[in-house]
């Protein structure tokens, strides 16, 4: 299944389908700052954000992490997951350039299986091969709350919906 998102109002294929609310939240093996693999046990017993995009390098991806990373600060029992093909090395470089301390950055750079499992994948364009913008929310059981595929990779997403996920 493919869905459509847009970049600067032209159509890029987005493989697969992102999980619903109510869907459970498929197993992933990403790599974080340290190099080490992480799956989803990795954050067994969490409520879930998953943040993900196409790269930490582009003015909304930046803004996204940042806004979610001051907002998981008031959160409890929440692991925020900051996702994207870029690597490790940039990752760790953006948050203490930035001073941010809060999720955890997680990286394809091993194993693009996530993005296609997740329905993120980007299929055409100049971006293909990267993540679309989308935001998973899930309980301690893995189970999808909120899900939102950001219709234009430019816009950023929609941080209320998000957050209030989590207080239902």
């Amino acid at each position: 299944m493919t869905q459509q998102i847009t970049l600067k109002g032209n159509p890029a294929q987005v493989t697969g389908q992102l999980p619903a609310a109510g869907d459970r939240l498929i197993d992933f093996n990403l790599t974080g700052t340290n190099l080490r693999d992480m799956s989803l046990e990795s954050f067994s017993g969490k409520r879930k954000i998953f943040n993900i995009f196409p790269s930490m390098d582009t003015p909304t991806c930046a803004l996204s992490v940042k806004r979610f990373n001051a907002e998981a600060d008031a959160l409890d029992n929440v692991a925020l997951l900051q996702i994207s093909a870029d690597l490790p090395f940039a990752h760790a470089r953006f948050c203490t350039a930035e001073g941010l301390e809060n999720g955890t950055t997680l990286s394809m750079m091993r194993d693009k299986r996530f993005a296609e499992d997740y329905g993120v994948l980007i299929a055409d364009g100049p971006m293909a091969g990267l993540c679309a913008r989308a935001v998973i929310v899930a309980d301690e059981n893995d189970t999808v709350l909120h899900s939102e595929l950001v219709a234009e990779i430019g816009d950023e997403p929609n941080y209320d919906d998000a957050l209030a996920a989590l207080k239902v």
